[in-house]
């Protein structure tokens, strides 16, 4: 790589960043190699096909490549907030092995007719079959996120009629997403229950007993949370009200977690499992959040209630694509492998796992390779930090760490993170007191590099103006 940049700088492709170089040869170094396991698995001898060269068809695929970045405004940035799930910043980045099968999906047919009938299939069934294995649930479906989700199955099962919820569960979610709107939005009345700090199970009973309640919402309070003189109705004391009247328990979770319940930043999140094992018939969740994924929201439950919600003509408006699906059957694909494989290899949760030891020798390192560029009056040490789970999730819980404090003098911490964020790539940090806070945490081995010269490139711009 670092030959193929160079080469790259004296053609003048660098002129578009180093950072969007690297990714361009990235990309076209990953279809060289296609072409060539295409080209063997063809051959009779498959060793007798020569390996790929680097040619001019190769640099033409880059430049071709380059000249398109600069027109995005979809860019990739470098997340150093410590904010692991930042809803500015993309949510969860996702594995590799999520991004190859979306670029596998885009390039071919994906097959959606299936083999021994020759009838046309449901594209999401093998996300489907993913998420009842790793669930326990009877049946599941995937649409484009978690509002859609809730909207669907409000929609679905209640369109015309009444749902209950607590008073104490009107969530209200980042860009004005509220709850009590979702329902009004899906056709149905909300019917609030109990008081803004007590909903016991008696106050759903109550209810019940009118004909046109149709679904009981329940709603985790994850972006927030409620102390002293308060009281949660138990699913499973709303399991049994709801079995004996016939009418469906849908819990919307939010993030949702299939693994990683053992890490202390996600102690107070409860998992899909449970929440269908606590009594509720639909679960709700997201695709993007802890589940560490592309942005999906994903229903799993009863067999005959997810069927309905399939069956629903709000389904088709809220499908997923056909890239999206396949990343994210990548991403359950590794959570099937299990908890140590998902805390691994899912970019999110391993993030989330990093201990303050790991964090503070890769600061310790990361220090120490830009020393010789610091400037005269600068500072760059090393600092005690605490960053965030993100996207509403275990929002009090504090993850520790060590970051990076950067100050220069005559230019506060909002300045300095301004020049990091106008630049190529784009860098995210956050004020921490008067110096510039750079988290690692949220920083992949791979974007470690661009991160480095967007700081060294700050250090250079700083000596030639003479600061």
């Amino acid at each position: 790589m670092n030959e193929l940049l160079a080469q790259g700088g004296a053609r003048g492709l660098d002129r578009h960043g180093r950072g969007a170089l690297r990714e361009a040869l990235h990309q076209a170094l990953d279809r060289l190699r296609e072409r060539w396991r295409h080209a063997r698995e063809g051959s009779a001898d498959p060793s007798a096909v020569p390996a790929p060269e680097i040619g001019p068809e190769f640099w033409e695929e880059v430049e071709a490549r380059l000249s398109v970045t600069p027109a995005l405004r979809v860019r990739r940035a470098v997340n150093a907030t410590g904010v692991v799930l930042h809803t500015g910043l993309g949510r969860a980045p996702w594995p590799r092995e999520a991004m190859a099968a979306a670029v596998a999906a885009a390039r071919s047919a994906v097959l959606e007719i299936d083999e021994a009938s020759g009838r046309r299939g449901r594209r999401e069934a093998p996300v489907a079959e993913l998420l009842r294995r790793l669930t326990g649930a009877q049946a599941a479906l995937a649409v484009n996120n978690n509002a859609a989700a809730l909207l669907l199955a409000v929609a679905a099962l209640a369109r015309g009629r009444k749902v209950l919820l607590s008073r104490g569960e009107e969530v209200e979610i980042g860009g004005s997403y509220r709850i009590p709107e979702v329902v009004t939005a899906a056709g149905a009345e909300l019917v609030e229950v109990g008081t803004t700090n007590r909903t016991r199970a008696a106050d759903y009973l109550e209810r019940l007993e009118d004909p046109e309640v149709a679904c009981v919402l329940k709603v985790h309070r994850s972006n927030f949370r409620q102390i002293g003189f308060v009281e949660e109705a138990p699913l499973e004391e709303l399991r049994e009200g709801c079995r004996e009247h016939g009418v469906p328990l849908v819990y919307d979770l939010g993030s949702g977690v299939l693994h990683g319940r053992g890490l202390a930043a996600l102690e107070g999140e409860p998992t899909v499992t449970e929440a269908l094992r606590a009594g509720a018939d639909l679960v709700t969740f997201s695709g993007d959040k802890l589940l560490g994924g592309p942005q999906a929201g994903l229903i799993v439950g009863a067999a005959p209630l997810v069927e309905r919600l399939r069956r629903d003509m709000l389904t088709r408006c809220l499908r997923l694509d056909k890239t999206i699906l396949a990343a994210l059957e990548a991403v359950l694909a590794l959570h099937a492998l299990g908890e140590e494989a998902a805390l691994r290899r899912i970019p999110a949760l391993a993030m989330l796992a990093a201990g303050p030891g790991v964090l503070e020798e890769r600061a310790r390192r990361f220090r120490e390779a830009l020393a010789p560029e610091l400037p005269a009056g600068w500072s760059l040490e090393l600092v005690s930090c605490e960053g965030r789970v993100g996207s509403g999730a275990s929002a009090e819980t504090p993850l520790p760490g060590t970051g990076l404090a950067l100050a220069a003098p005559g230019l506060g911490a909002e300045d300095l993170a301004r020049r990091l964020r106008t630049g190529r790539p784009p860098v995210f940090g956050r004020v921490h007191g008067e110096r510039l806070l750079l988290d690692l945490r949220t920083v992949s081995e791979d974007e470690e590099a661009p991160l480095r010269q967007a700081v060294a490139r700050l250090f250079r711009d700083a000596a030639s103006a003479g600061a």
